[in-house]
């Protein structure tokens, strides 16, 4: 069923062929009521928002500037990782710069060879390591570092309904439950002063809606993916779900519904673990020292033995 005369360019899960006028007012619409649902901004913020150029972090960062604009005491800047992937990274954050002009935005950049010292696509090169991986540990530990550096209250990432569908699968196959209860529209299981809270907005929303967003509000020209993707482990979890859906339409929603009803329950569980601090950087860590730490540790060591088989 159509909503109305002008041409559909979306059909919704239920059905629904929206035009853009309406698919535009029916995902605004989706994103503020997940915001109100879980009560994921306040009244008064300084809002972090994580951009990386692509479809997920342009639409996010292009609703919450809007909703910025309606209320003043909600203030928002960007936040991007220059990880030093060649063809892809350089590329998305021109993207970004431009963006953010555009739109005001105020745009802090971070990258892996200023704080660890080498670009990934070298990283990689010296360490027998995962892309994701490395990637992964390092770009976590660089948004809350400078999160807290740059005195957010919070920081909004482009995750969406597809990407959580996948981190639930991921973990229920590597028998992670711990890890699950850190997820859902708010990151982690408990408030603590050295993580700053992370929140999901684009939570409930489907990867093809926010790909239909972006590209019918200009928002970028073309989508790309990162050349490393391919060899994670999501990228199969996520073409099964691709598989599931296809033939069972609704999979991925019933999948993120019903982990939303015991996630409550997984939290609470965790809720009492005690957070350690690593003896290096003091940032939070599972043991004495923080993945981050550890990766940095084989980077240098990894260095010298090239600095001596250059003398040599």
């Amino acid at each position: 069923m159509n909503c109305c005369k002008e041409k559909p360019i979306i059909e919704l899960q239920a059905g629904q062929k929206l035009c853009k006028k309406h698919f535009t007012e029916y995902f605004e619409d989706k994103v503020h009521k997940t915001i109100t649902k879980f009560d994921l901004i306040g009244k008064k913020e300084n809002l972090g928002v994580a951009v990386s150029g692509g479809k997920d972090s342009l639409t996010l960062s292009f609703i919450l500037n809007k909703l910025s604009k309606r209320n003043p005491k909600i203030k928002i800047e960007a936040i991007a990782i220059d990880e030093g992937i060649k063809n892809y990274r350089d590329k998305s954050l021109i993207t970004a710069k431009e963006f953010c002009n555009k739109h005001n935005i105020k745009l802090n950049i971070y990258s892996f060879k200023e704080e660890f010292g080498m670009p990934l696509d070298n990283m990689l090169k010296v360490l027998d390591v995962k892309p994701c991986t490395i990637c992964g540990i390092f770009r976590r530990y660089l948004l809350n570092k400078k999160s807290k550096e740059l005195r957010l209250t919070k920081l909004a990432t482009g995750h969406n309904l597809d990407d959580e569908c996948q981190s639930i699968m991921m973990n229920q196959f590597k028998n992670n439950i711990q890890a699950s209860a850190r997820l859902g529209p708010k990151v982690g299981v408990k408030i603590n002063k050295n993580f700053v809270q992370r929140i999901k907005p684009l939570y409930l929303c489907m990867e093809k809606e926010v790909a239909t967003y972006a590209f019918v509000n200009n928002l970028l020209d073309e989508f790309a993916e990162c050349p490393n993707v391919s060899k994670s482990y999501r990228a199969q979890v996520r073409d099964m779900m691709n598989g599931f859906e296809q033939k069972f339409p609704g999979t991925k929603y019933s999948i993120v519904n019903s982990f939303l009803h015991v996630l409550p329950g997984l939290k609470q569980r965790f809720k009492d673990e005690a957070v350690n601090y690593c003896m290096n950087c003091g940032e939070p860590a599972s043991r004495d020292k923080c993945n981050a730490c550890k990766f940095a540790d084989k980077l240098n060591k990894a260095k010298d033995k090239a600095l001596v088989k250059i003398k040599q």
